[in-house]
């Protein structure tokens, strides 16, 4: 079963930054140390199954829009909440620059497997969708459902690298390095060749994808950072015969007006209710 849902709108103020905004954050994060000895930050609630695990985007943080919604929204409802700053993000330990698809797998599965209890529904946002797809695959039997919001899978590879011209191919090889301009923020982007190279080893929309839960991909159809043909190619490539998606029609990448937080919501609240139901 395959159900595609194009949604018009013309106001679109929550898509004026590639990251979502910092929301109001009152408690103080917790902490999970790490093999290596960096810290992972996170919050979580205490509540009713399957619990929701919000995984952010590349150099965002669990104090975002999205994650803050999700959260008010689980605490409303009683159900588990997850939220968590992958290293060099937010409030876990480690640089940034330190990051790659590989280590934030490994921090995602730590909180999955030390943090979350039970089911869990994963809610991965542009990164945070190449994370969510991973963690799914490592961790079957405990994923029940994934909703991605302008996922993000393989990115280095379609996104940057093959994006590159030689010159900056050339200096990332040589300089270990390259520093992307932003249309949304003040500051460069610091992208690595470690991050390009790991990026290979887990790449997921080149062969099958053996992935059999339920997933909602919700993407803008107006995204100028990850095209929403994406999520076809997400949909197209996992096993799994319950694939739905949504298309913003005037959608940007961070889909975070308030439109978009009810959508997700809902969304939630249907995947959790459909796995109640089975």
């Amino acid at each position: 079963m395959f159900r595609v849902i194009v949604k018009t709108g013309i106001d679109r103020p929550g898509d004026i930054s590639i990251t979502d905004l910092p929301a109001a954050n009152p408690e103080s994060a917790r902490r999970l140390s790490a093999p290596d000895g960096q810290t992972i930050a996170y919050h979580v609630l205490q509540g009713k199954t399957p619990g929701v695990m919000f995984l952010g985007g590349l150099m965002s943080d669990m104090s975002g829009t999205k994650a803050i919604a999700l959260e008010s929204r689980c605490r409303a409802v009683g159900r588990a909440f997850v939220r968590f700053d992958y290293l060099g993000h937010g409030e876990s330990s480690g640089r940034f620059i330190e990051g790659t698809i590989g280590r934030w797998h490994a921090d995602t599965l730590a909180v999955l497997d030390e943090i979350a209890r039970g089911p869990q529904i994963l809610v991965g946002s542009s990164m945070g969708g190449w994370q969510m797809l991973l963690a799914a695959r490592a961790r079957p039997k405990r994923i029940v459902g994934l909703i991605g919001v302008a996922a993000a899978p393989d990115f280095t590879e379609d996104l940057m690298w093959d994006q590159f011209d030689d010159a900056a191919k050339a200096r990332i090889r040589a300089e270990g390095i390259l520093h992307l301009p932003s249309e949304y923020e003040d500051t460069s982007y610091p992208i690595s060749l470690a991050l390009i190279e790991d990026g290979r080893d887990h790449l997921l929309l080149r062969s099958p994808l053996e992935l059999n839960c339920r997933l909602h991909l919700i993407h803008g159809m107006a995204d100028r950072d990850v095209p929403w043909q994406t999520a076809l190619r997400i949909a197209k490539t996992v096993s799994s015969e319950d694939v739905s998606m949504t298309l913003v029609k005037a959608g940007g990448h961070r889909l975070s007006a308030a439109a978009d937080l009810e959508h997700l919501i809902s969304a939630v609240d249907a995947m959790a209710a459909h796995h109640n139901g089975c």
